[in-house]
């Protein structure tokens, strides 16, 4: 056999191991884009624990704080396309802000491919102990007694707290001045000191706190009572009929990610979300895990871009 076609052979046979060499054979990164303690943080870190163990490799959790989420968004949008960044992304960074900035720098629909969605869950009214409200009523009472001065945090502008708090202004009809900041976490971090009245914080960032007596808990966001604190009435029970306001996490990677690597991370995920003690955890949190195809990703998102459009519309919020 002529040297030049023995040589041809060989690239050709060692290109074909290559390609079917099994995925994922080295670590994959999961990027979350809100800084430690909150819940995005929570979940993905025990997704990616059971994750690890299921396919082999490491997972390895990288928080890229900022911007709601944004900044962690556009990362993964213009990663490399070969499945090894997946990002946990929110309501905030693939439904809100394509409402809020005129030139955000990638497009959820057109620049993400969907994977599964991975938990949905309300959010909750929590206020510093010296707040004199027990009650949402109480809440709106003060608020409107002192228009202006009562201060509520989120993780960001855009995010599901964010938006919680701007649709309860809305329907409450009261002056309260939101504070965003770099994740759940650094939010209830500064409730904590007393720095804000209040956050509506996801359960798995403020739960522990309102167990423990260190936070009070007014309300959830959701249209029904949640799991982790049943005791705890909804907005709309509350004397808002009609408010709703559901936050969710969802697993997405680069658009042009080959379709074979999208459906095995599919499998792999909706496996980790499926299992039982991954359940337990992230119920404990207050995160209720809802595994899907990415075909009901897809249109779980195109309906939240035109719901939170006109939220965002009619609340006048603004990136700034």
């Amino acid at each position: 056999m002529p040297r030049a076609l023995a040589l041809i052979l060989a690239a050709f046979a060692a290109s074909s191991a290559l390609a079917q060499a099994p995925f994922p054979s080295r670590t994959v990164t999961m990027i979350v884009g809100f800084a430690p303690g909150g819940g995005t943080d929570i979940a993905s870190r025990i997704v990616a624990k059971k994750l690890s163990e299921n396919i082999g490799q490491s997972v390895v959790v990288e928080n890229r704080a900022g911007a709601g989420g944004n900044i962690a968004t556009e990362l993964v949008a213009r990663s490399q396309p070969d499945g090894y960044t997946l990002l946990l992304a929110s309501v905030g960074s693939l439904s809100v802000a394509p409402h809020l900035i005129a030139k955000l720098p990638y497009d959820p629909v057109r620049d993400l491919a969907p994977i599964t969605m991975a938990v949905m869950f309300p959010n909750v009214l929590v206020v510093h102990p010296s707040v004199q409200a027990q009650t949402l009523a109480d809440f709106v009472r003060l608020a409107q007694a002192k228009p202006g001065t009562i201060n509520y945090g989120s993780s960001g502008i855009g995010g599901a707290g964010h938006l919680a708090g701007e649709l309860f202004r809305l329907m409450a009809k009261v002056d309260i001045v939101h504070v965003p900041y770099k994740g759940g976490g650094p939010a209830v971090t500064d409730l904590l000191a007393g720095q804000v009245a209040a956050v509506f914080a996801t359960p798995a960032s403020a739960g522990q706190y309102v167990k423990a007596g260190k936070l009070r808990a007014l309300a959830v966001t959701g249209t029904a009572r949640s799991p982790s604190m049943p005791e705890v009435p909804t907005v709309a029970e509350s004397g808002y009929p009609g408010y709703e306001a559901t936050n969710w996490y969802a697993y997405v990677v680069a658009a042009k990610t080959p379709k074979d690597i999208i459906e095995r991370w599919s499998r792999e995920l909706v496996k980790v979300l499926s299992a039982p003690d991954v359940r337990e955890q992230l119920l404990h949190h207050g995160l209720e895990p809802q595994p899907g195809t990415s075909e009901a990703l897809a249109k779980h998102i195109e309906r939240e871009l035109a719901t939170w459009g006109r939220v965002v519309k009619a609340a006048g919020i603004t990136a700034n």
